[in-house]
């Protein structure tokens, strides 16, 4: 079977559909290409008809085929998207790198600065008290994916001075390195996605004009120890225009 990982334990159709999903999602099956019929792909991947034609089903409602009947399935036009803190720190488990396929980072600044009320309110701490604060930009071939910034409260940088370094970390994001360095552990996240019309101040951030009208998405992440300790609070400004798509399993 293509592309199969022995430990995916995923049903088949999920399998299937995770494998062309990657295909598209790394660009190796461009937009107008078709896709093996429903025939061909259960010849390869050794399950039913039906079996591949569901899998072809999640595809098309995720918006990344389209069926053109006579012809077959068509990868179509991606979207422009927005991947989240959260998904940077679950890639990171596994690849110690927070990029996405095509993106990269720029402009890492940190320092220890003055908690601004919003942020001392989620730290539990009092305004202007010392907060790690780590950003960067994210960048694709699409231009700016979105300004991240870490939230880090200030006690981290006692075992972990570079922390409060403008440089990029080494060795994986900023909850690796706690993890390490303290042996606390993410074992709870709070993920929230807002939507707002952008401020002069996410414009700046985003490298756009002063004068822009455009909404964006604000994703935040929560990251807990087991204690129910923050870790850090994480904020992403999503560019204008990119498109947020989660995937998962409905239980039956």
């Amino acid at each position: 079977m293509p592309g199969q990982p022995r430990a995916d334990n995923r049903p088949p159709y999920a399998r299937i559909a995770g494998h062309y999903r990657d295909l598209i999602n790394s660009g190796e099956l461009a937009p107008g290409e078709l896709l093996p019929s429903i025939r061909a792909l259960a010849d390869q991947w050794g399950v039913s008809t039906a079996t591949a034609d569901r899998a072809m089903k999640l595809l098309r409602d995720e918006k990344l085929v389209n069926g053109i009947p006579g012809v077959g399935t068509e990868v179509m036009a991606r979207p422009v998207s927005l991947a989240s803190g959260s998904e940077r720190h679950d890639r990171s488990s596994t690849t110690k790198s927070s990029w996405g396929v095509g993106e990269k980072s720029s402009g890492h600044t940190a320092g220890m600065v003055p908690a601004p009320a919003d942020v001392a309110h989620v730290l539990g701490i009092d305004p202007g008290d010392d907060v790690i604060r780590r950003s960067r930009v994210y960048r694709d071939a699409h231009g700016i994916v979105s300004h991240s910034t870490s939230w880090i409260p200030s006690e981290f940088a006692r075992v972990l001075p570079n922390l409060a370094r403008s440089e990029r970390l080494k060795g994986g994001l900023s909850l690796d390195l706690i993890a390490d360095a303290t042996g606390r552990q993410v074992e709870q996240r709070i993920d929230e996605e807002t939507a707002r019309i952008a401020t002069k101040k996410d414009l700046e951030l985003l490298e756009l004009d002063a004068e822009t009208v455009a909404a964006i998405l604000v994703l935040t992440a929560r990251f807990l120890d087991v204690d129910g300790q923050l870790l850090e609070y994480g904020v992403d400004l999503g560019a204008p225009g990119r498109t947020r798509r989660t995937t998962s399993e409905v239980p039956r």
